[in-house]
C-alpha cells in the first residue's frame, strides 16, 4: 500500500490599495533603511533625497548647518567632535553603565549636565544673534525721515553649545527617515514598523517609542531583527525555482558594526520559532574594517616611508587618516562583494599631504578575514549545538548586514553544512534587493509586517491576538514547541526502510503549539477483492545525524609502492536518520470509496489533519476524501 502526497492551494493576495500609508525601517547602529509597499504589495527598499538605501545612522553640526546620512558620516573626518554616531545602541541606558573610556573618532558621550545619570552629546552649533529691536518711525529732532528708513544690518551668528540627549538625537533622526518616505510616497506616513535588536530589553524598547512618539512617527510594533528577516523570506515573492521546503530550519547570521547575532529559527507554515539565540560583541563588522585599514595602512607605510598607525590611532594626523580610510573601505567592501576580481582604495592626501592609492584582490582580502570568519563558524556550531541540532539540520542560512555581504564569508560558513544548504548566495537573491539581499532584508520584513498590521480589522479578535502577541512585555520566542517529528507509517512487508514502511511526516519537530497540520494523498490498496481497508500508525520519530568514516578512495595513478602501513587520513561523512521513538495510536478506514486504477488494482484518497494544542494533546481526524466516515482519536505527546 503506497501513499502519495497531494499539494494544497495558496492564500490569495491582499490587495494594495486597501492598506493604509505604512513603512518598515531597519534601524541598525550604524546604517538604516527604508522600506514601502509597492503596487504589488510588496516591499521595496527606498532612497533617501541624497540617492543614499543605506543612510548613516550619523548626524552632525557644521557652524548653522545640520547633516544626517552620509553627508554626516563624512564630517567625521574635520568636525569628528560635532559629529554623532552609534546612538542607538545607547537608547534606554544609564550614563554609569556605558564605557566612556573607549577611543572614539565622534562625538564623546557626556553626562547631562541637568538630568542626572543620562547620557547625552555635546556639540558646537551657531544660531542666529536676538534680531534688534525695529528703528522707530516716529520722527523726532534727533531722527530724521531719511534716517528712519536705513536698513538695519544684518547681526552675526553666535557660537553656543548644545545638549542633546540620546533620545533627542533618535528623534531627530527617525523624523528623517519618515520625512524621505513621505517625499517619496508624496503623502502622510501613517505608521511604521521599526527594527530592534533581539538583545533590547524593555527600557530600550520604550526608549525607542518615545523617541519616534517625539519624532510624530505612530509606530504599529517594535519589532525583532529576526523576526523581520522570518517575515521576509516567508512573504517576500520567490523565483519558480526555488526548492526551499516551506517548513524549514533557517539559520539568521546578523554581522553588524558593533556585534554578531546570531538566531536559529524553525519555520513552520510561514510561522516561526526561535530554538537558539546567540550575541557576541566582539566580532563584527568593525572588525573587518579594522583589518582592512591594517592593511592598507601598512602599504601606505610600504610605498611612502611615512609611519601611519591606525585602529586604534594615537596622534592627531593618524585619527584623522583612519577616519578617511574607513569612509574609503566601504567602497572596497562593496566592490569585493560583487566581483571577482581586485578592488581599490583611494585616498587624497592621506597623512602629510601624501596621496594613496591601493588594491586588494578577493584571495588575498579572505586571507586577511579568516580569523573574523573562523569566529563567526564557531559561534554557529555553538549555537546550534546548544540547541541540540547538528549543522546538518540548517536548511537555510539567511545573512544580515552589509558585513554580510561577503562571499567568502558564506564559503566559510556553508562548508560546514550539508551541501544542499540554501543561502542568498546559492539561490542567487543576495543583491539587487531579492529575498535574501542583506541590506535590505530587515527593512522590507519590516513593511511587509506593517502591511499585516495595517490590513486587520479595526477591533477583530485576530487583531487583539496579534497586537497581544507583539506587545513591549511579551516575546515571541517563548511558545511551547514539538520535540519529534509526529507522522504517519504505513507498514509494509519487507519494507526497506528502517521504519518499516512508507514514512509521510505531518508535524515536524519544533513547530510551535497550538497547531494545525492536514495532508492529503492517493492511497495504493492492491489487488485485494471484497472490502477494502486502510490502515495506518501515528509515531513520534527522532531525527539524527549518523557520522561514518571511510578512507579516501584511491584513483589511477596513485602510488602502489607506497607503504602499507602508512595512515590516510579518513574522511568524515553525515547521513541524516530517522528512527522510531513512540507509537501513539493507529487508526483503520473502511475504504468504501475506492476507485479502480488499471491493472486489476484499486485506490483512494485519503485526507489526515493533526492538532496539536498546548499542552501537547493530539486530535487526530482521518477520512476518505472529500466526505467520506470520518474516524478519529486522541492522544498525548512528549513535549
Amino acid at each position: 500500500m503506497a501513499a502519495t502526497l497531494a499539494n494544497g492551494s495558496a492564500d490569495a493576495p491582499i490587495e494594495v490599495s486597501a492598506i493604509p500609508t505604512v513603512v518598515g525601517i531597519n534601524f541598525g547602529n550604524s546604517y538604516a533603511s527604508i522600506a514601502v509597499l509597492n503596487k504589488e504589495g510588496n516591499a521595496d527598499c527606498i532612497a533617501n533625497e541624497d540617492g543614499e538605501r543605506q543612510i548613516a545612522c550619523a548626524i552632525a553640526f557644521q557652524g548653522e548647518e545640520m547633516y544626517i546620512g552620509n553627508q554626516a558620516k563624512h564630517q567625521l573626518v574635520k568636525n569628528s567632535q560635532n559629529t554623532i554616531i552609534g546612538f542607538r545602541n545607547l537608547l534606554g541606558k544609564k550614563f554609569s553603565e556605558i564605557a566612556v573610556d573607549k577611543p572614539t573618532t565622534s562625538a564623546l558621550v557626556i553626562q547631562h549636565p541637568d538630568i542626572p545619570d543620562t547620557p547625552a552629546y555635546k556639540v558646537q552649533i551657531l544660531q542666529p544673534a536676538p534680531t534688534p529691536l525695529p528703528v522707530s518711525k516716529v520722527t523726532s529732532a534727533a531722527v530724521t525721515p531719511a534716517a528712519s528708513n536705513v536698513a538695519t544690518p544684518r547681526s552675526e551668528p553666535i557660537s553656543t553649545t548644545r545638549i542633546l540627549t540620546v533620545s533627542e538625537v533618535t528623534s531627530v533622526f527617525l523624523r528623517s527617515l519618515v520625512q524621505s518616505a513621505e517625499d517619496f510616497l508624496g503623502r502622510k506616513v501613517q505608521g511604521a514598523v521599526i527594527t530592534v535588536p533581539t538583545w533590547f530589553g524593555d527600557e530600550q524598547k520604550k526608549a525607542l517609542g518615545d523617541a519616534a512618539s517625539d519624532a510624530g512617527v505612530t509606530v504599529l510594533q517594535l519589532l525583532e531583527e529576526a523576526g523581520a528577516a522570518v517575515v521576509t523570506t516567508t512573504l517576500a515573492p520567490r523565483s519558480e525555482n526555488d526548492s526551499l521546503p516551506e517548513d524549514r530550519t533557517q539559520l539568521l547570521v546578523d554581522l553588524g558594526a558593533s556585534g554578531l547575532e546570531l538566531s536559529l529559527l524553525s519555520v513552520r507554515q510561514g510561522l516561526a520559532h526561535s530554538l537558539a539565540t546567540l550575541s557576541d560583541h566582539s566580532v563584527g563588522g568593525d572588525a573587518i574594517d579594522d583589518r582592512l585599514i591594517k592593511f592598507f595602512a601598512k602599504e601606505f607605510t610600504k610605498k611612502t616611508k611615512t609611519p601611519l598607525t591606525v585602529a586604534p590611532a594615537t596622534e592627531p594626523q593618524d585619527k584623522r587618516a583612519e577616519a578617511r580610510l574607513r569612509l574609503a573601505v566601504e567602497h572596497t567592501k562593496r566592490t569585493l562583494s560583487a566581483s571577482t576580481g581586485a578592488a581599490t582604495c583611494s585616498v587624497e592626501s592621506l597623512k602629510d599631504g601624501l596621496d594613496f592609492t591601493g588594491a586588494i584582490n578577493r584571495l588575498r582580502f579572505d586571507m586577511e578575514m579568516r580569523p573574523i570568519y573562523d569566529g563567526v563558524y564557531k559561534k554557529v556550531q555553538e549555537l546550534v549545538e546548544g540547541a541540540g541540532l547538528d549543522l546538518y539540520d540548517v536548511d537555510e542560512i539567511v545573512y544580515v548586514g552589509g558585513s554580510a555581504s561577503l562571499p567568502g564569508l558564506d564559503e566559510a560558513l556553508a562548508a560546514g553544512f550539508h551541501e544542499n544548504v540554501v543561502t542568498p548566495f546559492t539561490a542567487g537573491t543576495v543583491v539587487g534587493g531579492g529575498v535574501g539581499d542583506p541590506t535590505t532584508i530587515l527593512a522590507r520584513g519590516a513593511a511587509l509586517q506593517a502591511k499585516l498590521l495595517a490590513t486587520l480589522g479595526e477591533g477583530s479578535e485576530e487583531e487583539r491576538e496579534v497586537k497581544a502577541a507583539f506587545a513591549p512585555s511579551s516575546r515571541w520566542q517563548e511558545a511551547k514547541a514539538t520535540t519529534k517529528t509526529i507522522g504517519l507509517i504505513f507498514p509494509e512487508e519487507n519494507a526497506e526502510s528502517a521504519l518499516g514502511g512508507q514514512w509521510i511526516p505531518v508535524v515536524l519537530r519544533e513547530t510551535a503549539l497550538p497547531c494545525r497540520r492536514t495532508v492529503r494523498f492517493d492511497v495504493d490498496l492492491g489487488e485485494s477483492d471484497g472490502d477494502k481497508k486502510v490502515g495506518f500508525e501515528v509515531w513520534e520519530i527522532k531525527e539524527g545525524v549518523k557520522f561514518t568514516k571511510e578512507a579516501p578512495p584511491k584513483f589511477e595513478g596513485d602510488d602502489e609502492d607506497a607503504e602499507e602501513d602508512e595512515e590516510e587520513e579518513e574522511i568524515e561523512t553525515k547521513e541524516k536518520t530517522l528512527e522510531k521513538e513512540s507509537l501513539l495510536t493507529s487508526l483503520v478506514l473502511d475504504a468504501k470509496k475506492a476507485q479502480k486504477a488499471g491493472g486489476g488494482r484499486s485506490k483512494t484518497k485519503l485526507e489526515v489533519q493533526f492538532m496539536i494544542g498546548e499542552s501537547g494533546e493530539l486530535s487526530i481526524t482521518a477520512f476518505e476524501a472529500p466526505d467520506g466516515e470520518k474516524v478519529t482519536a486522541s492522544v498525548a505527546t512528549s513535549l
